[in-house]
């Protein structure tokens, strides 16, 4: 168990921006910075982090929270995990405490498959340096194919030899679990055997650089032995949500700003050997949704780059009506008959590569017509399919100006009117949104699986949370409405945004903190807030200040009560920043107030007088609801008693009203 001391040293040393950075493309938007949500699927980006207040928070799915909470839930790790990969990161040495037995067999299962497959990475490595037939065999294949020692060791690539159960006795010898060789596909399931023999191996990161899982490709003759085998999937492996080389390409993607995309692990290796690192390969598999996720969290661009035979041409069309849903900027580059990014970059080397594909990467739009000219050859009814085929393509743009520019240049190179082509588009898209409506319809508060083409985002407000789902994950932002206030808690909300964001600033004037004031302003009202949660941290607030102990932002995001420190990223982060263009560019500061950042003292008092405000109304309301009972029932001392109470509560509601610039609607 990690000391709290050292929990709070480590909290002390992160910087948001730096840990986030590790997993996705972030760009500066004035003091925050925003980038594609990891979490969920999205083109437009909603996703902030905030260096200031050591946060993030998505407005598009509703996620937020500090470096750990990211952590836990990109990257799947316990608590101390998190704290631990955070330690490594700042060079934090961690003098544990002792743990509990059960600490210890979460910790230990939390790892084991990576432990596992770890041990067999040095086992296929080992197989291949360290034996008589490893050298003759496979490293003779892997030089054979161009790759030099470093490359080989920096991949993680090995031998399985053609033995029975070599892996497995050896496994056992060092006192590994038979159970996790079986779930990680190392062996079969009744554990008399290897799964991967005879073949050289490929070892598949994540995107922290642990081995999630091997392929293996036989060295064998025999046609119907499979080419590939891979590793099934597991907790920690996940196919369609894993591209080979990610690890070892994501820097080289966010500088370069473009993501090359491969069939194959050789074709990866092979140009990040040859100098060109920002490659990765979709594994021999169709390319899939969470592939390009992935992909646009580090780059907006992507060339895809496969064989010129019919088979290369088909993959890549494949791929391309994916990657424009997502909003990427997609070129195609097929490479000439008979050679594949591997063999290309072998016999010609890395800068010849690099030309050919510059010169010959062609935008999917130019890629399609030259296909349809070159099939249709003057046949009318091909080219009313092939058009048909191109505009189907267009209409997954989800970008309007975007289409419409495609729609232009088509319209121009096919010579159809481009009228009918963006009538043509808007039927598609028509049908796709039904299509995506009936689904929601019959799958009532539910979330889609993919956001569809054209999301309805849905920006937060000056609300309560979003309602969550049955797993209490926020509901996507198409799946639900928005939030409406009940009774108080507009204002009820605006008083805890106070004490959260600014408890601990000291009034001048009053010398005391904003916590202080507020908190004797409304004590006689903490037990009557409309929102359980609002009064619930209000009385806490209040309990900690009666206790002579002080709290700032960091008290509630890192509170052990995850809707306080839920509810405190929502109140501590905006969609919305102020323009630094109006003082910076034009030399036009604010005018009548300072920054909101420092203009805690009006706000309170504004968001005070809002609160009493509706405080003294909902009093009005009974009072007057008193006196027509008084009324009803002949009773006039009582009547004339509730008069004058109305009477005052009148005055003072006026008087607050006046003081908030507020006009208040008499019933």
């Amino acid at each position: 168990m990690i000391p709290p001391k050292q929990v709070q040293e480590i909290l002390d040393a992160v910087r948001i921006e730096d840990v986030v950075g590790e997993f996705v493309n972030l760009r500066r938007r004035g003091v925050n910075l925003i980038g594609l949500c990891p979490f969920h699927g999205e083109r437009t980006p909603s996703f902030n982090v905030n260096p200031a207040r050591n946060i993030f928070k998505c407005f598009g799915c509703g996620k937020g929270g500090d470096a750990v909470t990211f952590l836990r839930e990109h990257e799947n790790l316990t608590y101390p995990e998190a704290l631990r990969w955070l330690a490594k990161r700042y060079n934090i040495e961690i003098q544990e405490v002792e743990r509990t037995p059960e600490q210890v067999a979460e910790q230990q299962l939390a790892d084991s498959l990576y432990i596992v497959n770890d041990f067999a990475l040095r086992h296929f490595q080992e197989q291949l340096f360290d034996t008589d037939e490893g050298q003759s065999v496979a490293l003779a294949y892997f030089k054979q194919r161009g790759l030099r020692e470093e490359t080989i060791r920096a991949f993680g690539l090995g031998y399985a030899p053609d033995q029975r159960d070599l892996l497995v006795r050896r496994a056992k010898a060092a006192g590994h679990n038979l159970d996790l060789l079986k779930k990680t596909g190392l062996c079969s399931q009744d554990g008399a055997r290897d799964f991967f023999r005879g073949r050289v191996m490929f070892a598949i990161h994540n995107l922290s650089g642990k081995v999630a899982a091997f392929a293996g490709r036989t060295m064998s003759s025999d046609k119907t032995i499979p080419k590939y085998i891979n590793s099934p999937e597991t907790e920690i492996y996940v196919k369609n949500k894993i591209l080979y080389g990610a690890y070892q390409a994501k820097k080289a993607i966010r500088q370069y700003d473009e993501c090359l995309l491969t069939e194959g692990y050789m074709d990866v290796i092979s140009l990040h050997q040859a100098g060109i690192e920002n490659v990765v390969a979709s594994s021999g598999t169709s390319l899939t949704e969470g592939q390009l996720q992935l992909i646009k969290r580090n780059t907006n661009n992507l060339k895809i780059l496969y064989d010129g035979d019919p088979a290369g041409v088909k993959a890549a069309l494949r791929g391309l009506d994916l990657a424009l849903e997502q909003d990427l900027n997609v070129k195609i580059c097929l490479l000439p008959d008979g050679h594949d990014p591997d063999s290309y970059v072998q016999q010609f080397g890395g800068e010849a590569f690099q030309t050919f594909v510059a010169g010959n990467a062609k935008d999917f739009i130019l890629f399609k017509t030259q296909l349809l000219i070159g099939e249709t050859k003057g046949d009318p009814v091909k080219k009313a399919g092939w058009v048909k085929d191109i505009v189907a393509s267009i209409a997954k743009i989800p970008d309007p100006i975007k289409r419409s520019v495609y729609l232009k240049e088509c319209s121009a190179l096919l010579e159809v009117d481009e009228k009918t082509l963006h009538n043509e588009t808007n039927k598609l898209i028509t049908t796709t949104i039904k299509k995506r409506e009936e689904k929601a319809a019959r799958q009532p508060g539910a979330a889609s699986d993919s956001p569809g083409p054209f999301p309805d985002y849905d920006w937060p407000t000056e609300l309560p949370p979003a309602p969550a789902d049955a797993d209490g994950a926020p509901e996507a932002p198409a799946a639900r409405e928005k939030p409406m206030s009940r009774g108080d808690e507009f204002q009820e909300r605006d008083i805890i945004r106070l004490l959260v964001q600014f408890g601990n600033q000291l009034l001048e004037k009053e010398g005391i903190t904003v916590a202080e004031y507020v908190l004797a302003d409304i004590e006689e009202s903490l037990g009557n807030f409309d929102n359980p949660l609002y009064g619930n941290i209000a009385s806490e607030c209040h309990a900690l200040l009666v206790e002579g102990k002080t709290f700032d932002q960091n008290h509630f995001l890192h509170h052990e009560q995850k809707d306080f420190s839920d509810l405190a990223i929502d109140l501590l982060t905006s969609p919305f920043e102020m323009s630094p263009n109006w003082e910076d560019m034009w030399h036009y500061p604010l005018q009548n107030q300072q920054a909101p950042e420092l203009n805690f003292d009006l706000d309170m008092r504004q968001a005070l007088d809002r609160f009493k405000l509706r405080k003294i109304q909902k009093m009005c309301d009974v009072n007057l609801a008193r006196i027509k009972t008084a009324s009803d029932d002949g009773d006039v001392d009582a009547m004339l008693r509730y008069m004058k109470i109305q009477q005052k509560l009148n005055e003072t509601r006026n008087e607050v009203a006046k003081r908030a610039g507020t006009v208040v609607l008499v019933k």
